[in-house]
């Protein structure tokens, strides 16, 4: 649970963007909800800058890097010489006194350094055992993801940190355990720390990682040649060794009548958050948001209020930011509020937020590539062809140029304007699980 001296916390700002005016009957409210941290950990610091922590001061966090060592990593062997270097690359990006471990994944998880139930706390001798233990790990056996998120579980929990964070490396499918036990081990894992997860090659299920990530608070990500693996690991370690403020949730408070609709993040991903409400007291409910360092992020909140009568208003939500304090309250950062106003001015009634419209379309951009995808490989191809022009349409409309480029590689485009497109009769593999991965990264609303 984080405890929090005012020099430490991170400055939270709430922004709330939206056009408050209804016509009359009107009763969907929507806005977007800008969160901005500044002056905790700047992400990125902790590569080649002087480790200036005293000791005891050091900073308040645990990492495990969780490895697949199962059979096929040794299919070509570059994939688990990529996957040494890229962990003994994490752990030189740890700070020093920063708790960790190192996994090895196959149908079972064992323990790579320090072994016997611990933690390591970086140093130079440390970091020089661990990449040491790095170089015994060979390819062999299944993969059951799930035990190695408890092992991972059980290690960082025996730290006494507020920052929990988990990096997770697989080349291949969870043949060696039900969906049921991976789902469960998600479920006891959640809100107990986050993690990235990253597919290695083009042998793995896409939604398996994605959704590890997903449940745990994390990124998802390709590195289709293991080449990429070092970079890679080290720009993750940097990121979680950025973060200040673990457990801060979204706290929704609603007046009475009020229906919430959905709450998701948009930005810089697209993310659920509706189901994964936990009740907070009368009408207030609070939606994970993970781990915080320098970063904004931008969530859509919907919501039903009752009817009125033309020339009223009303509070229609209340969002707040919070965390856990340590005498077990909870420390509200800061908050902003949505309103509802009937008016029968058509203009004023009419005009969509220019923040509302961009990050709708950067969630309808998510969902249509998926379902393109899927239909393009269930042999849909008038359904493929359809959402993925749609897709471009969207990618091409909110200058979202990355994904449009990532779409150029599986279709064809006639005109991005009017999402004309042809399905490409080749799309190697690799184009399309990262389409597929990075489907869900938006672009922000340009000032």
């Amino acid at each position: 649970m984080a405890n929090f001296s005012k020099s430490n916390v991170p400055q939270f700002t709430v922004d709330v963007y939206q056009n408050e005016y209804l016509p009359e009957g009107g009763r969907e409210v929507n806005a977007i909800a800008t969160v901005t941290s500044t002056g905790g950990g700047t992400i990125g610091a902790a590569v080649g800058a002087p480790h200036l922590y005293a000791v005891g001061d050091g900073p308040d966090a645990a990492v495990a890097i969780m490895v697949d060592c199962s059979g096929s990593m040794d299919y070509p062997p570059t994939k688990m010489r990529g996957a040494r270097d890229a962990t003994a690359a994490a752990i030189d990006a740890l700070r020093d006194g920063v708790h960790f471990a190192v996994v090895g994944g196959t149908h079972v998880a064992t323990e790579v350094y320090p072994g016997g139930g611990r933690l390591a706390v970086a140093g130079p001798g440390t970091r020089a055992q661990a990449k040491e233990a790095l170089r015994k790990l060979s390819a062999g056996g299944g993969t059951a993801i799930g035990t190695w998120l408890r092992l991972a579980d059980r290690l960082l929990a025996s730290a006494d940190v507020s920052i929990r964070h988990g990096i997770l490396l697989t080349d291949g499918r969870n043949e060696h355990e039900s969906p049921e036990d991976l789902r469960a081990s998600l479920d006891a894992c959640a809100g107990r720390f986050t993690c990235d997860a990253r597919g290695v090659g083009t042998d793995w299920e896409v939604k398996e990682v994605t959704g590890i990530a997903s449940a745990l608070l994390g990124t998802a990500d390709i590195v289709a040649d293991p080449a990429g693996l070092a970079a890679d690991f080290t720009q993750m370690m940097e990121s979680a060794m950025g973060k200040e403020v673990a457990d801060v949730s979204l706290r929704l408070w609603t007046p009475m009548g009020v229906e919430i609709v959905f709450v998701k993040q948009v930005a810089p991903t697209v993310e659920e958050l509706t189901d994964r409400r936990t009740e907070a007291g009368p009408r207030a409910g609070d939606y994970p948001t993970g781990s915080w360092g320098d970063e904004s992020r931008d969530y859509h909140v919907c919501v039903r209020v009752p009817g009125a009568e033309l020339g009223q208003e009303m509070l229609a939500a209340r969002v707040s930011l919070v965390v856990p304090a340590a005498d077990g309250t909870v420390q509200t950062l800061s908050q902003g509020l949505v309103r509802a106003v009937w008016t029968d001015d058509m203009a004023a009634s009419t005009s969509i937020n220019p923040q509302v419209a961009h990050y709708t379309g950067q969630a309808e951009l998510a969902q249509v590539i998926q379902q393109g995808l899927d239909a393009r490989k269930s042999g849909d191809y008038d359904g493929a062809t359809a959402k993925l022009g749609r897709a471009v349409q969207l990618a091409s409309a909110s200058g979202n140029a990355d994904t449009a480029k990532l779409l150029s590689k599986v279709v064809d485009v006639v005109d991005a304007a009017t999402g004309t497109v042809r399905l490409k009769a080749r799309v190697a593999e690799a184009d399309e699980m990262t389409l597929e991965t990075r489907s869900t990264k938006t672009v922000r609303v340009k000032k």
